[in-house]
């Protein structure tokens, strides 16, 4: 199982690839990610819930995370919907600089045998944007983000299993 994240960022391309496994199915992965009620509990990567979590969950809908940071400051994070294929696909503009050009990001969900593989290929508008991004070590908060997943998705899990 690669529980570790897997970054791919071939040099000249605006593209970075990120791809992890989870031990559990699809549709509990795509639900991880696209219910507040679930997103607040993981995605910040210092592992506190977030401030914020709204989730409109459809085509030209919007969502808006917002970490609570150290000393009261608050990090947005927002995007628009432009796709959504439960259980497998999820496909969102952000704008990863508050002032600069939105991102895309397809999250892929396939089923494998341990679980799920998860793909997040975030396409750049630039080879700056995409520089800018692994400067600031998108794959470090990623990984850790991904980290409070899984053990997300473990807890819920063993909720589920204990009905």
């Amino acid at each position: 199982m690669l529980e570790k994240l897997n970054m791919t960022a071939e040099p000249g391309t605006t593209r970075i690839v990120m791809t992890r496994l989870f031990d559990a199915p699809p549709g509990m992965v795509f639900e991880a990610w696209t219910k507040a009620e679930h997103v607040a509990h993981w995605w910040d990567p210092s592992g506190a819930p977030l401030a914020v979590c709204e989730i409109d969950l459809r085509p030209g809908g919007a969502f808006r995370w917002i970490n609570q940071g150290d000393e009261g400051m608050k990090y947005p994070f927002t995007g628009t919907y432009r796709e959504i294929t439960p259980p497998g696909a999820l496909v969102f503009a952000v704008r990863t600089f508050p002032s600069g050009p939105e991102s895309i990001a397809t999250l892929s969900f396939i089923e494998h045998s341990d679980g799920t593989r998860f793909d997040m290929t975030i396409e750049c508008q630039s080879i700056q944007d995409r520089n800018a991004l692994l400067a600031m070590r998108v794959d470090v908060g990623t990984a850790r983000t991904l980290e409070n997943l899984a053990a997300f998705l473990h807890r819920i899990g063993q909720t589920d299993e204990s009905k």
